[in-house]
């Protein structure tokens, strides 16, 4: 009896039963490579035509992602983790001075401090989920009166973060190649956008919305901060004593 390489379990025919995996892997060919380039080549494809939807009709594409076809724009946590490890790689390989988060810690603190803020800054990807989360708590507090759920909102900001990681990006490269300090202006653009996008998002028609935007997207910033830095400080607390 023939046992499958993946489950152990019995095999009667060309795949397993159980966990339907084949029986006998194909020999890797020219076949399999083109397959490969394929899966790659649709990635890029997904993922440069998300860009080119948030960028130009975000509101709506997220809204039509949620409500009617998930298959046209990138997963949006993946799409967040990638654009976040491009941040991650354009800094590393630039060594350009990180400024989208800040949390200043003295070097009289304690490891454990240190460590903590050396993964923030190691694991964008991470992080900016964490920040959706809170963004988003403040985001249906301010918009409680449409039927989106708190998942879908944070759907929602995943991709409209991820677009900012981008924004970062480029805006990093430009200021490596001009050595200008454009911080402020990357900034400002990036709160535009987001405003923008989540007002267009809800009602594009009202000031309101964009204003309400506008608040969320402070209040979760503010709120994060402030729980990072109390985490921090009870680290160093709990460390020292």
């Amino acid at each position: 009896m023939n046992e499958c390489k993946n489950c152990n379990e019995p095999v009667h025919g060309k795949y397993c039963s159980n966990c339907g995996e084949p029986y006998r892997l194909k020999r890797i060919d020219s076949h399999y490579i083109m397959h490969e380039i394929g899966e790659v080549l649709h990635i890029k494809k997904g993922f440069l035509y998300t860009i080119k939807k948030l960028l130009t009709t975000p509101g709506q594409s997220i809204q039509y992602f949620i409500t009617e076809n998930r298959s046209r724009l990138m997963k949006p946590i993946t799409f967040l983790i990638i654009t976040s490890l491009i941040y991650t790689l354009v800094r590393y390989f630039f060594h350009f001075q990180d400024y989208y988060i800040e949390i200043e810690v003295d070097t009289s603190d304690s490891q454990a401090v240190r460590l903590i803020r050396e993964w923030i800054q190691k694991n964008y990807g991470y992080l900016n989920i964490i920040i959706g989360i809170f963004i988003a708590l403040w985001t249906k507090l301010f918009f409680r009166k449409f039927h989106y759920n708190f998942f879908e909102i944070f759907i929602l900001l995943c991709f409209i973060i991820g677009i900012n990681m981008l924004m970062f990006s480029v805006f990093d490269i430009f200021s490596g190649l001009t050595h200008l300090n454009i911080v402020n202006v990357s900034r400002t653009i990036a709160l535009i956008y987001y405003t923008w996008a989540i007002g267009q998002f809800f009602d594009k028609k009202k000031i309101m919305s964009y204003i309400k935007a506008f608040s969320s997207y402070a209040s979760g910033l503010i709120t994060f901060s402030c729980f990072a830095i109390l985490i921090l400080l009870l680290t160093d607390f709990i460390t020292k004593h």
